[in-house]
């Protein structure tokens, strides 16, 4: 047995349920349960608001999934997927502070998705939707924004772009690249690579090109979705046609959200001076760190742990939560995953940027409070306007 499931054996879940009031006595019961429960009924019954001042409403997030595409494990199902949704609950409370209960859901229908749980909001203060396949998850959180006055928030896809983006702010101060001139090349057209490609032009990057295993995203070009048909018209300034290989040429900067080995040595070499590589299919990237160094890139950053530079979702999410729940946000916005992304980067001191520390430690315990903060005055100053 491994010492995973030797633990998972011995943990029997990785979360439980906490009691902050007392019930030991017959007054501590009267208070938290009945009679005395009826008071704070009845103040939420005249206004439902009051929920987040009564109850832990205000701080408590649904982690759902359909089980369709986990951790790179694919369509296991709703139960095979409540040890991954334990976990994510499990970040949330241990850097966050977020109480997270995860709801795994029986159907891959995305209005009965939808549905299911948006009947359900009125127990959360926010949805993180996780590990559902795509287009599907499109759907899900279109439809969710639709029907809940709650943050609803997909990881897989602003979570990663979220640090992504922070991981980017440091490589260009690093190499003194500037984002409006800086040329990038996403790899991965599906939920991270497009969720990537938005943020970034909402912060201002202007030559972005995408590819995904057919070839290069061109402005001629008609695709599945609708969302990559809109990131068409705006991506591939120069039209260029053919695969991987030919769109590498002359790039700045590759962000890599697709196939493991993809990426070799020549490739790297045919890029902009000081390039930078961030290679982060998991487990295995899209090219090793020794390969693209030695090909000379300035900067490389993985997925992964046993690397420098890991891009990992767990900069994001908890202090994006925290800070949503704190505003009483309705919503989380660009304007609020930039602030995020900005914050993240804003631990690494000038004196301390190097090619191997562009990017706190995700379990840097500042991550999570510097993001709340940035998340929550974003907030309130989009509340302002």
């Amino acid at each position: 047995m491994s010492k995973a499931m030797e633990m998972h054996e011995k943990w029997a879940g990785k979360i439980e349920i906490a009691v902050r009031s007392g019930v030991s006595t017959p007054e501590e019961l009267a208070i938290a349960y009945t009679p005395g429960v009826a008071e704070p009924c009845l103040e939420i019954e005249k206004n439902p608001e009051r929920s987040f001042d009564l109850t832990r409403r205000w701080n408590t997030v649904a982690v759902v999934t359909d089980g369709t595409a986990v951790l790179g494990l694919g369509d296991i199902g709703p139960e095979a997927a409540m040890p991954v949704m334990e976990g994510k609950a499990a970040l949330f409370k241990a850097f966050g502070d977020v109480d997270a209960i995860p709801l795994c859901i029986r159907s891959k229908d995305s209005e009965e998705i939808a549905r299911t749980v948006a009947l359900l909001a009125g127990s959360f203060g926010g949805i993180n939707l996780e590990d559902i396949a795509a287009p599907r998850c499109f759907e899900i959180e279109a439809r969710l924004k639709e029907l809940c006055d709650i943050p609803i928030f997909h990881d897989d896809q602003h979570g990663t772009a979220v640090v992504t983006l922070a991981g980017l702010i440091g490589a260009l101060r690093f190499t003194g690249k500037d984002k409006k001139t800086a040329k990038i090349l996403i790899s991965g057209a599906g939920a991270a690579g497009c969720a990537i490609a938005e943020l970034l032009f909402a912060d201002g990057f202007e030559d972005i090109t995408i590819t995904n295993s057919r070839g290069l995203i061109t402005r001629d070009g008609d695709y599945s979705s609708d969302r990559l048909n809109a990131l068409a018209q705006k991506t591939n300034k120069r039209n260029v046609v053919g695969g991987l290989a030919e769109g590498m040429v002359g790039m700045d900067v590759f962000i890599g959200v697709s196939a493991p080995g993809i990426l070799n040595a020549d490739m790297v070499k045919s890029m902009a001076k000081d390039p930078i590589i961030f290679a982060c299919a998991n487990p295995t990237p899209e090219i090793m760190p020794d390969i693209a160094k030695s090909a000379g890139a300035a900067v490389v950053a993985t997925g992964r742990s046993d690397f420098p530079n890991q891009i990992n979702n767990v900069a994001a999410f908890p202090g994006i939560f925290r800070g949503a729940l704190d505003a009483r946000a309705k919503d989380i916005t660009q304007e609020m995953n930039i602030a995020a992304a900005y914050a993240i980067s804003s631990l690494v001191e000038d004196n301390e940027l190097t090619a191997e520390y562009i990017i706190p430690s995700s379990l840097d315990k500042r991550v999570a409070k510097v993001v709340a903060k940035a998340v929550e005055n974003a907030w309130k100053n989009l509340d302002k306007k």
